[in-house]
């Protein structure tokens, strides 16, 4: 994997909480920092994207003519299917 050189600005605060997490032992260097808050946000936005994408088919599915207890058992059961 190639890496790029990034040069940030940041504020006195920042700098100070950026050194507080690399002394504490979380990171090797303040691009590993980066680099962890970077994935951090990708996912993040993974999961968003997929929530978005969640309701929107649940909007789009329309009224169902099931029960309440009837919905949330299928999404127990489902729940469970998925963990193994």
């Amino acid at each position: 994997m190639a890496l790029v050189k990034k040069s940030i600005t940041v504020t006195d605060r920042q700098e100070q909480w950026i050194r507080t997490q690399v002394a504490s032992g979380e990171y090797g260097n303040h691009s590993e920092y980066f680099r962890d808050l970077i994935r951090r946000d990708q996912e993040q936005s993974a999961r968003f994207h997929a929530l978005k994408e969640a309701i929107r088919d649940g909007l789009e599915s329309g009224v169902s003519d099931k029960t309440a207890r009837e919905v949330w058992a299928e999404a127990e059961r489902r729940a469970v299917a998925r963990r193994g």
